[in-house]
This record gives C-alpha cells, structure tokens and sequence, in this order.
C-alpha cells in the first residue's frame, strides 16, 4: 500500500507538472500544425500525438527550460517522420543551402523591413495564409516557426536537427517565395497599382515594382 500510495503521488505530479508546462502550449502548437497540415483535421490529430509522446516521455523534459521549443521539436519530427512513412516528397539537407554569403545570411533577419513590405498591410489574413500554405514543406517549416513561433535560428536548428546554417538558407528561399506570392496576390486585389509594377516590355515583375519605388525614393 505505501509503495502504491507512492506512485500514485509520483503520477499525480507528473501530471500537474505538465498541464502545468506543456498545456498553455497547445494554442500555439495547433497553430502551427495547421500550416503544416494544411488540414484541420489532420492537424488535432498532430497534435494530440504529439501530446501522447510528450508526457510519454515526460521524463526526459528538464522541468524549467524550454517547454515550447521541446514541444515544437516533438510536433515536427512526428509530421516530417509521418510523412515519411506515406512516402510523400521529402527534401534533404541540400549541400548549397550552406554555402550563402554572409550578407545574403543578414539579410534572413531584414525581410520584413523591405519596403514593399508595406503592402502586406493590405492583404487579407486568409492570403498570407495561403502563400505560406502554398511554400514546399523543407521551407515552409521554418518560415512557421521563425515567423509566426517566433523561434530563433538556433531553436529551430534544434527542432528541425539540422544546422544553423541550413534553417537560414530555407528561411531565406522561404521568405523569398513567400514575398514573390504576396506580391501577385497584392497587384491582383488592387493594393499595389498594376502600372506600379510593370516593367519596360509592359510584364508586371517584382523587381519591376523595386526597381521603381528606388527610382521614386531617389528623384
């Protein structure tokens, strides 16, 4: 009986201990499950799996420290490893997403500073959800969570278990795709003026778009 009353102590305060760290977490978990499921259904299931194994292995979390990035880590590996296991397309570490200079590196941190940025402010939320939705899988994971989890590199070089260098160089081509499709999406509803953005043979271009609003800031 001691020994019963023992463990049943121990399991109650596991239990405590993580409603207490792990729970407050799963609003912003689902979240990010959605993004990558693309699926709301799919995306409760990744997370109440994801759940299971957390307090599974509860054991292993050292209780103070990141909650939420151990969490995240538990959510990615169960949906890069489900998709595996249904032989969807997966995309390995590529040798030149190591090999970007270091101003292309800086400017991983300053996407959203551009100033055709602004134009984000005119798009509807369901939009920005699309183009992040639309963005292949090995970049749209850590566009979610450096973007929206507001994670660092280092973070989610840890939950994604690969290198610092690799999540800036997807974070990079993320972004990049990500802005080149809010962009259509911006000329298409009328929140950047379609003769803004056309260049000299008349096609309408991102770079077009730059190239003009540099020319207006300059004269």
């Amino acid at each position: 009986m001691i020994f019963q009353g023992r463990a049943k102590k121990e399991e109650e305060a596991t239990r405590d201990a993580f409603n207490k760290e792990a729970l407050p977490h799963m609003e912003s978990l689902y979240s990010a499950a959605l993004y990558m499921t693309r699926d709301a259904g799919l995306a409760e299931d990744l997370v109440q799996e994801t759940f299971l194994k957390a307090f599974r292995f509860w054991h292993r979390y050292e209780s103070g420290t990141n909650c939420k990035a151990w969490l995240f880590r538990i959510l990615t590996n169960t949906f890069i490893n489900g998709n595996r296991r249904k032989k969807r397309p997966h995309f390995s570490i590529d040798a030149s997403e190591q090999d970007l200079s270091s101003s292309v590196m800086a400017e991983t941190s300053h996407f959203y500073d551009t100033p055709e940025a602004e134009y984000l402010g005119g798009l509807f939320p369901e939009h920005v959800q699309r183009a992040i939705e639309e963005l292949p899988e090995n970049f749209r994971i850590p566009v979610v969570l450096a973007d929206l989890q507001d994670f660092s590199y280092k973070e989610i070089a840890d939950i994604m278990e690969c290198p610092v260098g690799t999540v800036m160089s997807r974070l990079f081509r993320g972004r990049k795709r990500l802005q080149e499709v809010l962009f259509d999406y911006a000329v298409e509803l009328g929140v950047i003026p379609a003769q803004d953005a056309r260049d000299e043979e008349g096609a309408i271009s991102l770079e077009a778009y730059r190239a003009r609003r540099k020319a207006v800031g300059e004269g």
